[in-house]
Parts: structure tokens; sequence; C-alpha cells
């Protein structure tokens, strides 16, 4: 019989990306709450390398990294594929979600944790430069998968509550609907859908997750001035 296990923590956007993920697909599995301040042993076991979730474990053999698992759950069950099958979609998409991971997201963030006064307003600016670019990509979709979520859906999914979590903590506006009428039109889309809107965690337990750790790293710069 088939076992899989997910280590993860529900406040973590990478790990509701692959819960949405095993969803889509109908696989069973068990998962794992994570304390992200106090490691378990079961983590460092199974990620020793970087000691963070999300941690996929299929038939004991542990698979890190959200990008990577997302991967792996496509390859290995094959109902409801996550990515096109053209191999030129198939790049397309991995591009755009490397680029949501590593700008929008990071700059997102940024922007949330760098305090008021000219460098925030440069962040923000970059962050929405980086979010006018996937308002391009959904321009005229249902899905950035077309009629179905896809993989690239999955990733950009952290944006219906994640984000606003960060503009209101930051104390900012990046996604303003006049700007981006695309990206809303898609985040209600989204968070239409069941499986997404059942498997997310309340927005107040976010807030007050995000409070704490943007107060710790902001106290950490301020320490190193």
């Amino acid at each position: 019989m088939e076992e899989v296990k997910l280590i993860g923590s529900r406040k973590s956007l990478f790990c509701s990306r692959i819960e949405w993920a095993l969803k889509i697909k109908g696989v069973s599995y068990d998962y794992l709450e994570e304390d992200l301040r106090n490691k378990s042993p079961t983590l460092v076991k199974y990620n020793p390398v970087h000691k963070k979730v999300p941690v996929l474990v299929h038939n004991g053999k542990p698979i890190a990294e959200s990008l990577v698992i997302l991967e792996y759950i496509d390859e290995i069950w094959k109902d409801n594929p996550l990515l096109p099958q053209d191999p030129y979609d198939r790049a397309f998409a991995r591009f755009w979600a490397k680029f949501v991971d590593e700008k929008v997201l990071f700059g997102s963030f940024e922007a949330c944790k760098t305090q008021l006064g000219e460098e925030k307003e440069k962040a923000i600016e970059s962050a929405q430069e980086s979010l006018a670019f996937l308002e391009k990509q959904i321009d005229g979709k249902k899905f950035f998968g077309g009629e179905r979520i896809g993989y690239l859906d999955l990733v950009t999914g952290w944006i219906p509550l994640w984000l606003g979590v960060m503009e209101e903590v930051g104390e900012m506006k990046l996604l303003p609907a006049e700007k981006y009428p695309f990206l809303h039109k898609w985040s209600s889309n989204i968070i239409d859908v069941p499986l997404i809107r059942e498997s997310i965690p309340s927005r107040d337990s976010l807030v007050n997750y995000f409070h704490a750790s943007i107060s710790y790293l902001r106290s950490l710069e301020d320490s190193k001035e």
C-alpha cells in the first residue's frame, strides 16, 4: 500500500501548494504539522540539508523544495495533469513559476518587511513591476492553466490570501484592483474552487504570524545598525 506523508505548516504558502496538488490528484496523505520555530527530529531526518518545509515522503523516500515536489507529484500520479503536455508550454510554465517565487513573492515580502520611507517606496515599486508582468500572463484567462487549475496556478495560489496579509502587516497596497483587474479576477476564480478554499489557513492566524516574523526580522536589522 502506498504511503504518502506531507511534513509542513498550515501557515506556509509553499506547503499549501503541495496540499492543493495532492487533492487535485486525489492522493490520500497524512499531514505532519511542523512547528517552524522548533523543528522536529522528523523534519531534520527527512530534510537534513535545508531543514525546511515542505517535505513530501513517498514510501519512505523524501522529496524537498515545493517546485520540485509539484513536478514529482505530477509525474507519479498521472490523473489531472498539472503541467502542460507540450514541451514549450511546460518550459514556459516553469519559467513563470521561478519568476513568481524569485521576483513576485520575494519582492512582496521585502516590501512588507521594509519600514516606512524611501526604501519602502522603492520596494513597493519593484514588487508592483513584477506583479505587472504576471498581470499580462493572466489577461483573458480563467486560470493560468486555461480553463482548469494547473501548475502555475498552484505556484501563484498564495496571492489571494498571503499577499493581502503582507499588505496589512506592511501597511501598504501592492495589488490595487484598478491597476491589476485580471489578477483580481483570477484570485476570485481560484479561491472559489472548494479544494483551494478548504485548504488555506485563517487570515487572523497568518496576520499574527506575519506580525511576529516581521517584527523579529526588523529587530535583527536594527541591531546591526
